[in-house]
């Protein structure tokens, strides 16, 4: 959601235009030559081989690590996502230390394993970057800005509470993990003896209502326009008054 793929597949069109001698979309690029280019991105299975989404995964992540030269631009999207957590983890740990010290490439690796972040304190060509998020008012607000650092936490739960899940599920889902994240701070409780601790089956009741918002000034205002009806002039003037309102709410 946050827009990490995008980010990724945007950065390998720019490599392609690039190499092509095409103009790309910023005010000054300093790309260099790209020897190859290869694409470990999305997740879909190959029932027709019999390959599972993992395993086509790792199919096409060895392709990567057996031909990449030090000119290769290398985009991976969440390596080890297919498989157990710490299987998962130890994957991704390994594939990046294998094209930091063998490929020698140029690569953008995104993933939701806060644990990788420590790599860039132990390998000279790894930094971070994580792209912005603002909470409000409960609400998660990405705000598609890629920056230096590492993200402190994920968003999961109120991704799944913007696609529509159950109240009563995203309720028990943020218990389960602040149980989860609090054993874990406080000495890495195992997971099932913290939920084992957790109520059966509870079924959190439906959060009340907010109580409706008083429109404002500027609202009202937009409230009675209609569009179509306004001429140029009309509407510049009605962006000062709409501007002004703000300014006084």
């Amino acid at each position: 959601m946050a827009g990490k793929s995008t980010f990724l597949r945007q950065n390998a069109l720019i490599a392609v235009l690039a190499q092509a001698g095409a103009f790309v979309p910023a005010s000054a690029a300093h790309i260099g030559m790209v020897s190859q280019l290869f694409s470990r991105v999305g997740a879909a299975d190959d029932l027709a081989r019999g390959r599972s989404t993992f395993m086509v995964e790792m199919v096409e992540t060895a392709a990567i690590l057996n031909q990449a030269d030090d000119r290769a631009l290398v985009i991976l999207d969440e390596i080890g996502r297919g498989t157990a957590t710490w299987d998962g983890l130890s994957i991704a740990w390994a594939v990046m230390e294998h094209l930091h010290a063998t490929n020698r490439c140029r690569a953008l690796f995104a993933t939701h394993y806060h644990e990788m972040t420590a790599l860039s304190a132990r390998l000279d060509g790894v930094e971070n970057a994580t792209v912005s998020v603002r909470e409000w008012e409960g609400e998660v607000i990405f705000l598609h800005e890629v920056k230096k650092g590492a993200a402190d936490r994920s968003y999961g739960v109120q991704v799944a509470r913007l696609a529509g899940l159950p109240a009563s599920v995203v309720e028990r889902a943020k218990d389960i993990l602040h149980t989860l994240e609090s054993g874990e701070r406080e000495g890495g409780t195992k997971p099932q003896m913290l939920l084992d601790d957790l109520p059966l089956f509870r079924a959190a009741p439906p959060p009340a209502a907010p109580p409706a918002a008083r429109a404002s000034a500027a609202e009202s205002r937009l409230r009675e326009i209609n569009p179509d009806e306004l001429t140029p002039r009309e509407a510049l003037d009605l962006l000062y008054q709409l501007k002004t309102l703000q300014a006084e709410a």
